[in-house]
């Protein structure tokens, strides 16, 4: 549904849903920069979880339930940086940001994410009679 190229200068292109797309088409695999949605059916939560681990991208990713212990069980396993709980994504100064997997190394904002911008330096010392396992 959608998909088409809307006539004004630029590069734009209408609010696309795909469905019933198979394993191997490249649209299964490949990141979006636009507004495309993909909906797929699964059988269960367990195939849901495969399915959403199933990429080379891990920014973030959506649950959707009304059970709020669910959600949290399922978040935990999907791997991608960020996971939002009934809710399609969030950003704050707060909430570190950053993704695994192809979508990123390393975090920004939050207190953590400052961490990625400094330098920090280890000095250790030891005794000067210290035997060489333990200098």
């Amino acid at each position: 549904m959608g998909g088409d190229r809307i006539d004004r200068p630029g590069a734009f292109m209408q609010p696309t849903i795909l469905s019933n797309i198979s394993a191997d088409n490249p649209a299964c695999k490949d990141e979006f920069f636009g507004p495309v949605a993909l909906f797929f059916k699964v059988k269960d939560e367990e195939e849901a979880i495969k399915l959403a681990n199933d990429s080379p991208f891990g920014l973030g990713g959506s649950v959707f339930t009304k059970g709020i212990a669910r959600g949290n069980r399922v978040a935990r396993r999907i791997d991608t940086g960020m996971v939002f709980i009934n809710h399609p994504t969030w950003t704050a100064p707060d909430l570190l940001f950053g993704g695994i997997k192809e979508s990123g190394y390393g975090r920004e904002l939050s207190s953590m994410g400052i961490q990625e911008f400094v330098n920090k330096k280890l000095i250790r010392t030891a005794p000067i009679d210290a035997p060489a396992w333990l200098a």
